[in-house]
């Protein structure tokens, strides 16, 4: 079965707004403040599934929990921070790993030579 692209262009900006029970004008705004990136084929928007989770995501912050354009901008960005800092620990620790196992692998290596 073949993974699936959640970056891919899929939902017109009619579709989106049904599924999120927002306003089409509501859209143009996030991406007019940058929330949002859709893809653009002539003058449609397309959206991707990870459009789609972001826009619920603001949605969230907007409607349940009061956070304001402001905030979300915020949020976001705070959002976006952390996953890089995420990335980047992963990546320190997947070195380590190496470097440890490298490590290992010389003493045990040294010690069947000793032997």
């Amino acid at each position: 079965m073949k993974k699936r692209d959640n970056e891919q262009p899929l939902y017109l900006i009619s579709i989106v707004s049904k599924m999120l029970d927002v306003h089409p004008q509501t859209l143009r705004l996030y991406e007019k403040e940058g929330f949002i990136r859709p893809k653009r084929t002539k003058k449609q928007r397309l959206y991707s599934e990870n459009d789609v989770e972001q826009l619920n995501f603001i949605l969230q912050l907007t409607r349940e929990m009061g956070v304001n354009r402001a905030g979300v901008d915020i949020i976001l960005r705070l959002r976006q921070r952390m996953e890089i800092l995420q990335h980047e620990m992963e990546e320190m620790m997947d070195l380590l790993e190496d470097e440890i196992r490298k490590e290992f692998k010389e003493k045990i290596r040294k010690a069947l030579k000793d032997t």
